[in-house]
């Protein structure tokens, strides 16, 4: 299968530019770019699925480069619905940084920093030599423009579209850029970039879009129960990764086995036929959250997911390296205590049960395990012998809920 007719079996293109677009990408040797503004030290798990496709074309002959924007995460990508809050310069150059580093790391690609080109512009030559090529009719056209209508957009959030462009522009002219990968939600602003690279310089670029990725519910993959699914394993831990992979439902299996892993089509689809014929051995997410912490993390740490996850799941939390419990419970409810504890007054004091009476009852129908001990001892005493290293107390509520008590 050629490489532009598997990127469309794995769901990965939507939005195309370029009438001989798939030849090209087909012959390989094409330098192209995907861009991501510095809203986070780290990327999350809908940043991957973007750059997993710069690295199936990587493999195809092309090259890739990470655009981080200095410049444009300075002023904010509009959103659908409100105006995106102003991040400091100290944090958006601690963002870049942490980018920066997690990009060669993982990924291994060129980084550049739209910054480091826009910061000298003056607002005169804007106007002059990237304004002027853009109507006021073309600009409000767009999607994102016209959402914001209603409710209102300011200048800066209106001149995005443009610094983007921009960047388009300054690639194909420094380093033969010819092509830019993005999620569909940026359309708007590819075509922006082409069409000014068309209007200065009378040459034709490539683009193309790929679908956002989101859970069966429809939000975006990025998010887990409202909490960020990072790249970076000291924000989220492998075995969070591993947590949130083996947890994916049915349905969504074969999907995320296309656009999150390198298996060819022919090992994805004897994959889901042995998944569908034994669908609670959880075959297809095994091999997700195998094939995707180990790209990321490595093997060791896809071993060491594995391991915590069967320790957790037999209850024998004191078999736990203790540097690893908070890493692994990075994100569930933490707390602190000072002194002993009545577990009773424990467990209300911090809001894992809501009341003495929700306590005591779930704690005598043994539903509540601490460091892997079920308690059903209301006189039980919580204290600093009892807690793993003398510091951690892992409480489970019920099969599934976690908690971290920590003394301090």
């Amino acid at each position: 299968m050629k490489l532009f007719d598997e990127l469309k079996w794995r769901g990965l293109i939507k939005d195309t530019a370029g009438d001989d677009l798939e030849e090209k990408i087909n012959n390989g040797g094409m330098t192209f770019y995907i861009g991501t503004d510095p809203t986070a030290d780290s990327m999350h798990i809908g940043h991957y699925t973007s750059f997993l496709i710069s690295k199936r074309l990587a493999k195809g002959g092309h090259h890739p480069i990470l655009l981080i924007g200095g410049a444009t995460g300075r002023i904010g990508d509009p959103r659908p619905t409100s105006e995106r809050e102003m991040k400091s310069i100290e944090e958006i150059e601690h963002n870049i940084k942490g980018l920066t580093k997690q990009a060669e790391d993982i990924f291994g690609f060129e980084v550049v920093n739209n910054y480091d080109w826009s910061k000298d512009i003056n607002f005169i030559n804007f106007l002059r030599d990237y304004g002027k090529f853009f109507s006021l009719n073309y600009m409000l056209d767009k999607d994102i423009i016209k959402r914001r209508l209603e409710t209102g957009i300011t200048y800066t959030e209106f001149s995005y579209m443009i610094m983007q462009a921009l960047d388009f522009l300054h690639l194909y002219e420094t380093k033969n850029c010819t092509m830019q990968v993005a999620g569909s939600d940026q359309w708007g602003n590819i075509t922006a970039g082409i069409d000014l690279i068309r209007k200065k310089t009378g040459k034709d670029v490539y683009a193309f879009t790929m679908p956002l990725i989101t859970n069966k519910d429809g939000t975006k993959i990025s998010k887990s129960e409202g909490k960020t699914i990072w790249l970076d394993k000291n924000k989220t831990s492998s075995y969070e990764l591993y947590q949130y992979f083996i947890n994916t439902d049915d349905s969504m299996c074969e999907d995320y086995l296309k656009v999150f892993t390198f298996l060819s089509p022919e090992e994805i689809i004897k994959i889901m036929e042995k998944h569908n014929a034994e669908p609670h051995l959880r075959i297809a997410q095994k091999i997700l959250a195998e094939e995707v912490i180990t790209d990321l993390h490595g093997k060791e740490e896809y071993k060491k997911a594995l391991e915590t996850s069967e320790i957790l799941f037999n209850g024998e939390i004191r078999k736990l390296d203790p540097s690893d419990i908070e890493k692994v419970f990075n994100n569930v409810d933490n707390y602190e205590i000072g002194n002993e504890l009545n577990v009773v007054d424990m467990l209300v004091d911090n809001g894992i049960c809501s009341s003495k009476r929700e306590a005591r009852e779930f704690l005598t129908t043994g539903s509540i395990t601490i460091n892997g001990d079920k308690i059903t001892d209301l006189d039980f005493n919580i204290t600093k012998d009892f807690a793993i290293n003398g510091k951690y107390v892992v409480v489970r509520r019920g099969k599934k809920k976690y908690y971290l008590v920590k003394f301090k």
